[in-house]
C-alpha cells in the first residue's frame, strides 16, 4: 500500500482541516474528536491549531511536537465533491 502524501493542508474554522493529497483528492477532516486527548490539548487554542505545517507524509504542529500521518488524515477525512458545491 502506498502512503498518502499531502500536497497542501489548511486549518479551517471549527477545528476542521482541508487536506489536498498528491493525487488531487481533497478531504475535510473534523479535528474536534482529537481535542479530547491530552496530547492534543494545546490545539484547543485556535491560534495554535492554525499553526499546522505540511511535512509531506504527515502534518505537524512543531511547537508542541504533535503530528498526524497522511494515512490517518486520508482515512478520517471526507472527500470533497465539487459537483455538490455551487460556483466551484
Amino acid at each position: 500500500m502506498n502512503m498518502h502524501k499531502i500536497q497542501k493542508v489548511e486549518a479551517m474554522p471549527d477545528f476542521m482541516l482541508s487536506v489536498v493529497f498528491d493525487n488531487g483528492t481533497e478531504k475535510i477532516v473534523d479535528f474536534k474528536p482529537y481535542l479530547q486527548f491530552p496530547v492534543f490539548q494545546p490545539l484547543k487554542d485556535g491560534v495554535n491549531f492554525r499553526a499546522v505545517c505540511n511535512r509531506g507524509y504527515y502534518i505537524e504542529w512543531p511547537a508542541y511536537e504533535i503530528d498526524l500521518s497522511g494515512d490517518t488524515l486520508w482515512m478520517e477525512g471526507k472527500t470533497v465533491d465539487y459537483q455538490d458545491v455551487p460556483n466551484k
